[in-house]
């Protein structure tokens, strides 16, 4: 079908059997024959456009897929985030001294 879309995007209105069996093999795919021959004939004669349509149509029932995820969490009381900061500025620890990786001392070492 994708071979056969192509072919009428690319301008031939009306592609053939033979015509997709080409499209496919100058990619390396092998066109089923008895496939292709029942959807040439399914859509002989009619309209492109209107059968996109009707399949988009069918294809509107099924729905857009999964419902996404949930919305954020409400927000809590609006008093215990102040006090929460107030909390952690007062448990606030100093950070330990820096140290020489090379496990040198302050003498400078051999650097």
């Amino acid at each position: 079908m994708a071979a056969y879309l192509m072919l009428v995007l690319g301008g031939n209105e009306n592609p053939t059997a033979d015509d997709v069996t080409k499209a496919l093999s100058s990619v390396g795919i092998e066109a089923d024959s008895d496939a292709l021959n029942h959807l040439i004939s399914e859509l002989e004669g009619k309209d492109l456009g209107e059968i996109l349509e009707a399949g988009s149509g069918l294809l509107a029932k099924f729905g857009s897929g999964g419902g996404g995820g949930g919305g954020g969490g409400g927000g809590g009381g609006g008093g215990d985030a102040a006090e929460e900061k107030k909390e952690e500025e007062a448990v606030e620890e100093e950070a330990p001294p820096a140290v020489d990786m090379f496990g040198g001392g302050d003498d400078g070492g051999d650097y």
